[in-house]
């Protein structure tokens, strides 16, 4: 049975939690971003593909800072849906058939272990890019090696369950401005 979304159900979750990362320190890292980003990759056109659903607040607030030509798409590919563990990889949208020859830059919200960034990049070589460069608006300290590493990186957080600028944690609170982590 679907359930309702419920308003008073997502503020009491919305009240446990803690700032991790403020609103102005978000929108200074994807400034940042943009300038990094512009100076490595100003003379290639390559296509840019936003990771579907998490990456579209990033994505809509880097592209305008970008400054050289481009062509977008998306790609979607979740290991998590509504859950706070991820399972296997599920490809809702596949890549586009001109990924072949380009160099592909991808725009995730966040590297945390790293497994559907990998897929994703895995999968876009099988497609035959020339080139995949990774930008996510934040990536985890985990204890751990990743199968995977970003180019270019907002943040640096805490391994902690986040939320916000994209992100959800349970379907709640991807509109926020900042970015928030489930109290511990």
């Amino acid at each position: 049975m679907n359930r309702l979304p419920d308003p008073a159900r997502a503020w009491a979750f919305l009240d446990q939690s803690d700032l991790v990362v403020a609103a102005p320190e978000v929108d200074a890292a994807i400034v940042r971003l943009g300038g990094e980003m512009t100076r490595a990759l100003g003379d290639t056109y390559p296509l840019v593909l936003t990771v579907m659903g998490g990456a579209v607040v990033f994505a809509g607030r880097l592209l305008p800072l970008l400054r050289f030509p481009l062509d977008l798409d998306y790609v979607h590919a979740t290991r998590y849906g509504a859950a706070t563990q991820g399972g296997g990889i599920e490809w809702r949208v596949a890549p586009p058939a001109q990924v072949a020859g380009r160099t592909v830059v991808v725009l995730d919200d966040i590297l945390d272990g790293g497994l559907t960034l990998r897929a994703i990049r895995d999968r876009l070589l099988e497609c035959g890019a020339k080139a995949v460069r990774v930008a996510v608006l934040v990536e985890k300290i985990l204890p751990t090696a990743k199968p995977i590493s970003a180019d270019f990186v907002g943040l640096r957080i805490p391994d902690r369950f986040v939320f916000g600028y994209g992100m959800d944690a349970k379907g709640f609170w991807r509109n926020l401005p900042e970015i928030r982590a489930l109290k511990e």
